[in-house]
């Protein structure tokens, strides 16, 4: 099972994750094959999905769109580069270091995980870690 990735985007590429970055971070998320657009938002589109979508008006870091449950699984991971820029400072942290978290964040949701609840919140985060610990990348958890 393959990954089709499309990357988009609607914002200024300036240190901002490349192509082959976020093919590697999707891919290594993925439990089979899928088709998704990774889409770099400003804040204008972030909050008018969160809005519209999530009934929260603002931007958010990151947001997931699943079309159907066909086979392969097919939606878009949205990143709001302001927002990202803005945490990855706050944290001190490189914006492509805070990316990678996000998009197999993303990618999870994506495969129907989610953290609703404590316990699958637990589950989520245990798997994301997982997934980073093999790509390289430090547990973003660990910091709370």
């Amino acid at each position: 099972p393959a990954l089709a990735l499309d990357v988009q985007y609607a914002v200024g590429r300036s240190g901002l994750p490349a192509a082959a970055s976020l093919r590697r971070w999707a891919g290594a998320a993925l439990d089979g094959g899928a088709r998704v657009t990774i889409r770099f938002v400003g804040a204008k589109e972030g909050r008018t999905l969160n809005a519209l979508y999530r009934g929260k008006d603002y931007a958010t870091n990151v947001l997931t769109f699943v079309y159907d449950d066909a086979v392969p699984l097919a939606g878009d991971v949205v990143l709001c580069a302001p927002v990202l820029r803005r945490e990855a400072r706050a944290g001190g942290r490189t914006l492509r270091a805070h990316c990678a978290p996000l998009v197999v964040h993303g990618m999870l949701h994506l495969q129907g995980h989610d953290h609703a609840s404590p316990r699958e919140a637990r589950a989520m985060e245990s798997r994301e870690t997982a997934i980073l610990a093999h790509l390289g990348i430090a547990d973003p958890y660990a910091a709370r």
